[in-house]
């Protein structure tokens, strides 16, 4: 157990989050996502939604330059309520977000270097974070 880590961040979790480089990218799927198919490297959170996990890996992840963060596009356009709890949770908003179409989704998530599923059972709660440049802790 670490203090001052969120609770969600596994330690396998905090080890793949430390691995990747600037620009590498991690989904946050839904349960109804094909992370298995799609990720090489893919933890279960099983219990968890989205947006929780979003924001706890937003404690140690700063995002890359604008869009740092994509989301998949409802079939209609509409934003949904799990994507407005996405973009709160990851620090963004419609303006610094990419929406990108279900199945240019999955092109984009498929180069993941990471997935991590949750338990979220809303439809079009996924998210892929974009990692930025880690600041030296002293600045």
């Amino acid at each position: 157990m670490l203090e001052g880590i969120h609770p969600l961040l596994t330690g396998e979790l905090l080890l793949h989050l430390d691995r990747m480089g600037h620009s590498d990218s991690v989904v946050v799927a839904d349960a109804h996502f094909p992370a298995w198919a799609l990720g090489e490297r893919v933890i279960d959170l099983p219990g968890t939604t989205t947006p929780e996990v979003v924001a706890a890996i937003r404690t140690v992840l700063p995002l890359d330059d604008a869009p740092g963060i994509d989301l998949m596009a409802s079939a209609d356009g509409e934003v949904l309520d799990v994507q407005h709890q996405l973009m709160a949770a990851a620090g963004t908003d419609a303006g610094s977000t990419a929406f990108v179409e279900r199945f240019a989704y999955y092109g984009v998530a498929k180069a993941a270097y990471l997935m991590v599923r949750t338990g979220e059972t809303r439809k079009y709660g996924n998210a892929l974070l974009r990692k930025g440049v880690v600041g030296h802790p002293s600045a």
